[in-house]
């Protein structure tokens, strides 16, 4: 069975709390921390920054799984040399018009590189990306705000990208769950052949539970 990776959106977190909220999140054993990064251009949203994550690599060990939802991201990834070998940075196809490019300069980095594809962006599409990607991003609602309904059909995306991947060799890509991940979506997104779930309010930041509760039931939904 395939180990699943529960990476809780910071922009979940109380923003005038955030270091107490990471050092708790920390302490119950989080995989990651996602960092959503918009640019109120590729998506209409404004979020977290490059100097957030160089403030947050300062006081967390964590592995951040960075994802950039913003135009233009090779004119921002060199600033991001904070970034170590348990980092992802993840940049959506759309974004540039040489994602391969842009890939391979992650790497260079000595940071794992991940793609994101929206709902309407075609699985056929990473065929001649894979041997450049450690992840790929499927976004199961429409990029730039939270609180939003899953998009049914992207559970079968989801199948879709993990039948290629093991089709064409890369079976150790990770597949990231991005989008109304709730408990009840999680267990869908699992059989569907995620790895990494992006957990906000719906799940592990629930108020029906504690930080701790909400993961153990995460973990438990993932095969853990």
């Amino acid at each position: 069975m395939r180990k699943g990776y529960v990476s809780p959106s910071l922009m979940c977190v109380d923003l005038m709390n955030v270091q107490s909220d990471i050092e708790k999140l920390e302490k119950v054993g989080v995989d990651y921390f996602h960092v959503d990064m918009m640019d109120n251009h590729f998506v209409p949203n404004i979020t977290l920054s490059t100097d957030f994550i160089k403030a947050l690599k300062k006081i967390s060990k964590t592995p951040l799984d960075i994802h950039m939802m913003i135009e233009h991201p090779e004119q921002t990834i060199p600033e991001l040399t904070c970034c170590d070998e348990n980092d992802i940075i993840c940049i959506h196809y759309e974004s540039t018009l040489h994602p391969q490019k842009v890939l391979a300069s992650i790497r260079a980095m000595g940071v794992k590189a991940g793609i994101a594809i929206n709902p309407a962006t075609p699985v056929c599409v990473l065929e001649d990306i894979l041997p450049d990607v450690d992840m790929v991003l499927c976004m199961t609602v429409n990029p730039g705000f939270a609180g939003q309904k899953l998009i049914q059909a992207t559970l079968d995306k989801i199948t879709r990208i993990r039948k290629l991947l093991n089709e064409k060799g890369y079976s150790e890509v990770l597949i990231e769950a991005d989008g109304n991940v709730s408990f009840e979506n999680a267990v869908k997104m699992h059989a569907a052949g995620a790895d990494i779930y992006v957990a906000g309010t719906s799940s592990i930041f629930s108020k029906a539970g504690t930080l701790e509760e909400n993961l153990e039931k995460f973990r438990k939904i993932i095969g853990e």
